[in-house]
């Protein structure tokens, strides 16, 4: 996947007219008490379902291609979970809070995120929808301030403004 991501923010470097970026891939861990939640987007041919807490499924690139489990991905909310590329992780973990109550709404929110087609901007955001989306999403529509955080200096979590507008949207439809 490096490789790819690397290949993509090339081209979109050069079509905007600056230098490339480096690329970062959004995960949560959450805590309530003594439990621990890993929540992030990913594939879901590597390992069933219900294995790994799929609690969502969307489509990859195009809807009719999400048909096949190959071009499918799964909002996961596992317990005791683990994230496959932590070790490669830039200045984390990151604590965005210690209120339980925030932790707690948060993990009621993970069967509610939108799962529009990956890669695509379905929701008219200005940007696609991937894993960075899906966890501005979350934290945004439990109360916290999304906006405030920011990748490392020199990188770019495409997607994360998405995630942040269809919050807003869903908060302002609510309100």
């Amino acid at each position: 996947m490096h490789l790819n991501g690397v290949i993509y923010e090339a081209f979109v470097a050069r079509v905007q007219r600056r230098d490339p970026s480096d690329l970062y891939h959004s995960a949560l861990e959450v805590r309530v008490g003594d439990e621990r939640y890993v929540i992030e987007m990913a594939p879901i041919f590597a390992s069933p379902p219900t294995q790994c807490g799929v609690v969502a499924q969307g489509a990859v690139g195009t809807r009719w291609a999400g048909r096949s489990s190959l071009f499918r991905y799964g909002i996961r909310c596992w317990r005791n979970g683990m994230i496959p590329d932590a070790d490669f992780a830039v200045q984390s973990p990151r604590r965005i809070s210690g209120d339980a109550a925030c932790a707690k709404r948060l993990l009621d929110l993970v069967p509610a995120v939108p799962t529009p087609v990956w890669g695509r901007d379905e929701l008219n955001t200005g940007e696609m929808w991937n894993s960075n989306s899906v966890v501005a999403w979350l934290l945004a529509t439990s109360a916290i301030e999304a906006d405030a955080i920011q990748p490392p200096p020199g990188g770019r979590a495409p997607g994360w403004h998405a995630g942040v507008v269809a919050a807003r949207r869903q908060q302002h439809r609510t309100a």
